[in-house]
């Protein structure tokens, strides 16, 4: 499948903007699980938690499925394909993970914001998994910052399929020129000889006077 150049600008666009918005928005959400792991205001604490649960499901979540969605959607619409090239392929093998771990940790930031809004973090409470969440959204940003980098530096390198698909395509390419020129030229010759015969009189319906 092959876009055109309007409906692959638009995938771009789109792609672009949900990998980019899901990295600030988990950074985001890494500054929040800070603040509220470090702060000793309880309105803070409370405001945070709260933050984070609906970062989670009404910004991250959306952005996590909607960037590895598009990313398919262009690859399969442009010469990059999706296994053809190891960087395209390390990008969709690590953007699927990071979306189920994600969507694991829906339930802890969830029971963090109701504990949070009951008043129950007070004095460290539920530390551990507090700092677990910082943890794990830390690591997310640098993971989507690699994959950001991969995005925008391309490097070099096909996989065995993508190879195989080049040598095939360059094989086509070598030779359809040959044979659509041939067939051009005798388009042509073929063509004037006809404009000449009719032109000097012996073309169809002069033969007979």
């Amino acid at each position: 499948m092959t876009m055109s150049p309007q409906l692959r600008q638009f995938a771009l666009t789109a792609h672009v903007t949900s990998s980019v918005g899901w990295l600030g928005a988990v950074a985001s959400y890494l500054a929040l699980a800070i603040a509220g792991f470090t702060s000793h205001d309880p309105r803070v604490v409370q405001a945070a938690y709260l933050a984070m649960d609906l970062t989670c499901w009404f910004v991250i979540l959306p952005l996590s499925l909607a960037s590895p969605a598009t990313g398919v959607v262009q690859s399969l619409g442009t010469v990059w394909g999706l296994f053809r090239h190891y960087w395209v392929l390390v990008k969709f093998a690590v953007t699927i993970p990071c979306t189920l771990i994600l969507i694991v940790h829906m339930v802890p930031t969830s029971k963090l914001a109701a504990a949070a809004a009951q008043g129950a973090l007070d004095g460290g409470a539920m530390g551990g998994l507090r700092l677990q969440l910082i943890g794990d959204s830390a690591a997310a940003v640098f993971v989507l910052l690699v994959m950001t980098a991969l995005s925008m530096y391309k490097p070099r390198g096909q996989t065995t399929f993508g190879a195989a698909r080049a040598r095939a395509q360059a094989a086509r390419t070598i030779g359809r020129p040959n044979w659509i020129s041939v067939l051009r030229w005798a388009v042509v010759v073929l063509g004037v000889a006809f404009v000449v015969a009719h032109l000097t009189g012996n073309g169809m319906g002069h033969g007979s006077h």
